[in-house]
């Protein structure tokens, strides 16, 4: 059976558990996952879990020390700025993108079409190549701004998953209620999982 492909990038909003949690759940899935990080997103991966990257195996040791399970897929770190990639092109075979978190800048550049990188320009391949794009903005208070370009991206079926954790789940400890997160992206892509409570309609 052919592997899943992703591309899945971090920007420069807070939420780095967000992107690391929902980067082990697709490798587990032993899916093929192409990641970029912005130079901010870097930064604030070193402030929120202590992770340091310069490469790779970097990433690959946190997951294997920090989630249980095996990370079997196959994982690729681009370059932010490497706009010779693959995931420069339209031709690319990855079709499904998710970034997780995603600063408003980055949205903003992504709605108008501008490419500054090779984030918003794989999300730019992805748009006009009719794949699928999942957005996981963090950010409050929303302006104005942040709102048009938000139902801007909506109207063409860009979808928008902010990090919004809820709590009729009950959440016990932070990693609950990133989990519930990630599995609002992972039911975003419609893949099977049960890293949070469902609703049943019973209190």
């Amino acid at each position: 059976m052919e592997r899943s492909q992703y591309i899945l990038a971090f920007t420069g909003a807070s939420g780095a558990p967000y992107g690391l949690k929902l980067l082990s759940e697709l490798l587990k899935r032993d899916s093929c996952v192409d990641t970029a990080i912005t130079p901010a997103a870097l930064l604030i991966l070193k402030e929120e879990v202590d992770l340091t990257i310069n490469s790779a195996e970097d990433i690959l040791n946190y997951l294997n020390k920090s989630y249980k399970g095996n990370h079997k897929g196959k994982f690729t770190l681009h370059a932010h700025d490497d706009l010779t990639s693959p995931l420069a092109s339209g031709s690319s075979l990855n079709k499904k993108m998710i970034i997780a978190p995603c600063s408003m800048g980055s949205l903003a550049r992504i709605a108008t079409g501008v490419s500054s990188n090779l984030i918003e320009r794989a999300a730019d391949c992805v748009i006009k190549e009719a794949g699928e794009l999942v957005l996981v903005p963090r950010e409050t208070p929303l302006s104005p701004i942040h709102l048009e370009n938000m139902l801007k991206l909506s109207r063409i079926d860009v979808q928008i998953v902010p990090a919004m954790p809820a709590f009729y789940n009950a959440p016990k400890s932070i990693e609950d209620m990133v989990d519930f997160v990630v599995g609002k992206v992972l039911d975003a892509l419609r893949i099977e999982n049960d890293l949070y409570k469902r609703w049943s309609g019973e209190s």
